[in-house]
């Protein structure tokens, strides 16, 4: 730290070009963030999946219902501690664009389900009695600026009622949330009772089945068991972990992973040409201030961890201003996509991670340039001069 002052008025030598230099770094941290937040939106169905919870679909498609009658067949099988069910509704509020996740579930069951989301327990019981209630998730709530006793209608796309109409109409009973900031809470649950009552087609069926499996079951035994005894039956089944059933569900939109590799593959490749050809030329047009300061006693290591905190100072100071405007950009992202892509976050573990990667980045860009400072000869410098 003592040799701050000196690194910093020589990483300020050219002004504009440092400027340039840190406005790609920043640039390049700004678009690590969002990509990051993006990339954990679509990862956080996988990373918040519960080991002990199997998902069964149709083994054809996920678009095909399973019969209710296969239920308590589930329930039966050895190895499975409870069972609850849920079915894709597929609507939206007033406009077309406002599309959000919603399920007709059996309460009780269904929370017992997933202990993670957390409502008071008067809008519980509320939810429960209410046969045309609905709860909301708190980004949903916040969205729509819904609060409990309010009427949502919700314009069904795929379940036409009996009597013809598109329009579903709920009570808004309860607002739940999660602790996980990894878990997402842009969705509505309604009365499984109701939905059966006055659907026009299709009765007597659901989405998909979720089972917990009970502790010292072997959970791919349990899948194999559960398959077993519906195969060769109109309705296959396909059963998996939640995190395999999540991982499926996001590569319809493509291996987001790799995208997001790819991209910050090509941006750290140029951030590093660019980084490091700027130390090239900062180290070239102070060969005789550097042949200076070694005939002042200034040791060749000396030189080089200079040259070095140089070129990591500028990374630091362009890729921090990227991470921190990236952060206020995902707090406000978060919001405006709740309803279509929730759990756009920015992890503790990406910040983190960037904040290594600016140093990293930092000492390849700037090694081969302090390299070349250490080993400068002070008589051929001074002569160059």
């Amino acid at each position: 730290m003592k040799y701050f002052r000196l690194i910093w008025k020589n990483a300020w030598r050219k002004k504009i070009r440092t400027s340039l230099t840190i406005l790609s770094v920043f640039v390049a941290f700004l678009l690590f963030a969002l990509l990051s937040a993006i990339g954990f939106a679509f990862r956080g169905g996988v990373d918040v999946a519960d080991a002990e919870r199997l998902i069964i679909i149709d083994k054809v498609s996920l678009i095909n219902p399973l019969p209710m009658s296969y239920m308590n067949r589930v329930a039966a099988t050895d190895g499975v501690e409870s069972v609850t069910h849920a079915s894709w509704f597929g609507g939206y509020y007033q406009e077309p664009r406002n599309q959000f996740g919603q399920f007709p579930v059996d309460p009780q069951s269904y929370f017992d389900m997933y202990p993670e989301f957390k409502m008071p327990a008067e809008q519980f019981e509320a939810f429960k009695r209410n046969r045309t209630g609905a709860v909301v998730g708190q980004e949903l709530a916040k969205t729509y600026g819904w609060k409990v006793g309010d009427q949502i209608p919700i314009q069904a796309t795929i379940w036409t009622k009996a009597d013809g109409g598109r329009t579903w109409e709920f009570q808004l009973e309860g607002i739940f949330s999660t602790d996980d900031p990894r878990g997402s809470t842009a969705l509505m649950l309604f009365q499984y009772d109701y939905f059966e009552e006055a659907r026009a087609f299709a009765k007597g069926t659901v989405g998909w089945y979720i089972l917990r499996v009970a502790k010292g079951a072997d959970p791919i035994q349990v899948a194999k068991a559960i398959d077993l005894q519906f195969a060769n039956s109109p309705n296959e089944t396909e059963t998996s972990t939640e995190a395999a059933f999540a991982q499926s569900f996001t590569k319809q939109f493509g291996n987001i992973a790799l995208i997001v590799t790819l991209i910050l593959g090509a941006v750290f490749f140029t951030l590093l040409l660019v980084s490091g050809n700027t130390m090239s030329q900062s180290v070239r047009e102070k060969i005789p201030e550097l042949a200076v300061l070694k005939t002042l006693g200034f040791g060749d290591r000396t030189v080089l961890g200079i040259v070095l905190s140089e070129s990591i100072l500028i990374m630091l100071l362009g890729g921090l201003l990227g991470l921190g405007t990236g952060w206020l950009f995902v707090q406000g992202l978060a919001k405006g996509m709740a309803a279509f892509l929730p759990g756009v976050y920015l992890s503790p573990a990406a910040l983190a991670g960037g904040v290594a990667m600016m140093i990293g980045a930092g000492i390849l860009a700037g090694i081969f340039p302090a390299l070349k400072a250490m080993r400068l000869s002070i008589i051929e410098a001074l002569a160059r001069s």
